[in-house]
């Protein structure tokens, strides 16, 4: 059979996606390898609407609940399989999962997300004490570190942006950036230095994560000599890995590998194919406007559809 849509992820996009495309009757298919998305990790969420508190494992079962609520006429899913090729046909496109199985569609969601990327085994501590005081999302975990000392670790848009967040609640941001000037744009870095509590250090290589059950500080070393700042929480923001390499040629791609959208209607450069969330190459990336701009999609998606 042919389906009218096909989505690719299990995270906020995939999810309000197919909800909204189960429920306007569109014979649609979710690839799904797990639920939850880059949150399944975090121990708490704070900013999900409608949710002050949630735990990433119980947000991802949401998501789950939700999806499978509306299984059967209209929306089949295939959970535990990857997508590994898309390829386009003359009447839609086949897509390929690593479980031998392919399907073939009229259009194609793509919500499959990103990954953060992570700090080197090398630096010790790097795993022991990841959502201990380590963490990749300060969205999800900043406020819990007001009035402390904490350090962000990267020197792009990304961590300035995350080092402008801290300091509304934080007692000091201190901004470690390896490379010999920041990255983020002139007008961010200047705005966000000249706050008395943030300082900024170059030339820095991270080597040790300093703590036993919780972050207490970090060690690095500047031309060979190793220094040691106390803190109680790292923000690590050294890039994102969209997940899109199975779109390759497909597609067009930015620098970043991340999918180019028209933002008002979500939609690729190749008709038929939209994408929302972390793999796509909108300004900002949450939950929420991940979950909101699959929503934009699927009415165009419904649009193009039925306007043939």
């Amino acid at each position: 059979m042919t389906y009218d849509l096909i989505i690719i992820g299990g995270g906020p996009a995939a999810a309000s996606g197919a909800v909204y495309a189960a429920r306007k009757q569109l014979k649609t298919l979710l690839i799904a390898e797990e639920f939850g998305g880059q949150s399944t990790v975090s121990e708490k969420i704070y900013n999900w609407i409608g949710t002050p508190e949630i735990s990433g494992s119980d947000l991802a079962k949401s998501f789950k609940d939700h999806v499978k609520y509306y299984e059967g006429e209209f929306l089949a899913l295939k959970e535990g399989q990857r997508v590994m090729k898309v390829s386009k046909q003359d009447a839609g496109f086949l897509v390929s999962t690593n479980k031998d199985e392919s399907f073939e569609t009229k259009t194609i969601l793509v919500a499959s997300g990103s990954s953060r990327r992570k700090l080197p085994e090398t630096v010790i501590n790097s795993k022991e004490l990841e959502h201990k005081g380590l963490t990749y999302c300060a969205t999800c975990d900043g406020p819990i570190f007001s009035g402390m000392d904490v350090v962000v670790l990267g020197g792009g848009n990304a961590g300035f942006e995350t080092a402008a967040q801290l300091l509304a609640y934080a007692k000091s941001v201190t901004l470690i950036h390896r490379g010999a000037e920041f990255k983020a744009d002139k007008i961010t870095v200047d705005k966000v230095l000249s706050n008395p509590k943030m300082k900024g250090i170059l030339n820095a290589e991270i080597t040790e994560i300093v703590g036993d059950k919780f972050v207490s500080g970090i060690k690095y070393k500047i031309n060979g000599a190793e220094e040691t700042l106390e803190a109680r929480g790292i923000f690590v923001e050294i890039g994102q890995i969209p997940n899109t390499s199975f779109l390759e040629g497909v597609v067009t791609l930015d620098d970043y590998k991340r999918i180019k959208i028209d933002p008002w209607r979500k939609s690729s450069e190749v008709s038929g194919i939209w994408a929302a969330g972390d793999c796509t190459n909108i300004l900002y990336h949450q939950n929420n406007i991940a979950a909101g701009d699959a929503v934009t999609a699927i009415e165009d998606i419904y649009m193009h559809l039925h306007t043939k």
